[in-house]
């Protein structure tokens, strides 16, 4: 197929040699072209994927997705509310948009964005996390250090997630597990509460640029507490009738280490991955992505749906002074219709094909 991933930072060129090296002919955009900078008609993986794969540099966003049958956007949570526009103005109707993560219900904002282009659209995936994990070690190098095994995936309309989770395993090869709707794949991944906690625990070696190993600060503590906002996260989503995996069961996904208490699986990863750093800069993801879209979410559907979360809540209010605030705004929550959220996750937004 003729996929295109929208995004050139620390995940999308492993997604692009993961896709090109089952066959398929990608293409790759950077929002900013830092990320394709250096690059030519190639990307060379090593770890789980080893190769050089073909690939093609486009110059914009119109011609990256010319031609497409297929595209996956997998930018960070807080490029969501500039780039969502740009690409909803470009992408052709019948061209699939998957987002990797859906966080904070990026592909219903989508959605309502496409439904200018009139009723006869192909459906907006959602994926629970991305389909690896990795790192750039040059300009057209990636090193996988993860291909997860399986994934949830939901779709608007709710009822096409058969036909995306097809889709996406066609293009990656990992088994995905279709989703009742984008608020189950919203409420799934495990980054918000794991990079949470591990930014407040580890503030101070954050502030002066330590290299600190991150699994291994998991700590009996440090998951205690995570495991306080996973219960509170699970009646979050039991207040809107869904069951989501614990922490745990993440963990043993992502990294194939054995069920266990969470800080013994994180001792675990730590010992077959080694030191994975954590990030020595207040201004990371773990801070300015998990937060807001994370955690934040999270705490306004819960004040919506009249679910205590009081251990959230203090994580988040206490990153928030901690770094000088500003970390309450998602504008991707905006125009969020909570009492219609049922009926346009089900059904779309002024759609033909209701699924």
């Amino acid at each position: 197929m003729r996929l295109t991933v929208l995004g050139a930072g620390a995940v999308g060129p492993g997604v692009a040699a993961l896709a090109a090296s089952r066959g398929h002919a990608v293409t790759i955009w950077s929002p900013s072209g830092a990320g394709t900078a250096g690059m030519t008609d190639a990307i060379e993986a090593e770890g789980l994927l080893t190769g050089v794969f073909p690939l093609r540099v486009a110059a914009g966003l119109a011609d990256a997705l010319a031609g497409a049958e297929a595209a996956v956007l997998i930018v960070p949570a807080y490029a969501f509310p500039t780039l969502l526009p740009r690409i909803a103005e470009a992408l052709p109707p019948g061209v699939p948009l998957l987002i990797s993560p859906a966080a904070s219900l990026a592909p219903l904002a989508f959605e309502a964005l496409m439904a200018r282009h009139g009723p006869a659209r192909a459906p907006v995936g959602g994926l629970g996390t991305t389909p690896l994990g990795g790192r750039r070690t040059g300009p057209a190098r990636v090193r996988i250090a993860m291909i997860r095994s399986e994934i949830e995936i939901a779709a608007i309309p709710a009822g096409r997630a058969p036909e995306l989770a097809a889709l996406a395993e066609t293009l990656f090869g990992n088994r995905y597990i279709p989703a009742r709707d984008a608020l189950a794949v919203a409420l799934v991944g495990s980054n918000p509460i794991i990079h949470g906690v591990l930014a407040l625990t580890n503030l101070t070696r954050i502030e002066k640029r330590e290299a600190w190993p991150q699994y291994e600060m998991m700590t009996e503590a440090a998951c205690r507490l995570m495991e306080a906002m996973d219960a509170e996260r699970a009646a979050l989503a039991a207040s809107f009738g869904l069951s989501v995996p614990s922490l745990a069961t993440l963990l043993q996904r992502a990294n194939g280490v054995p069920l266990a208490p969470l800080h013994e699986m994180a001792a675990a990863i730590a010992a077959g991955r080694g030191a994975v750093l954590g990030p020595t800069d207040l201004g990371n993801r773990y801070v300015t992505e998990d937060v807001p879209f994370g955690l934040v979410f999270y705490l306004r559907l819960a004040a919506a749906q009249g679910v205590p979360m009081p251990v959230t809540a203090a994580c988040s209010a206490a990153l928030a002074a901690a770094t000088g605030g500003g970390l309450d705004r998602n504008p991707l929550l905006d125009g969020l219709d909570l009492p219609a959220l049922d009926q346009q996750l089900r059904h779309g937004i002024s759609r033909v094909d209701k699924g």
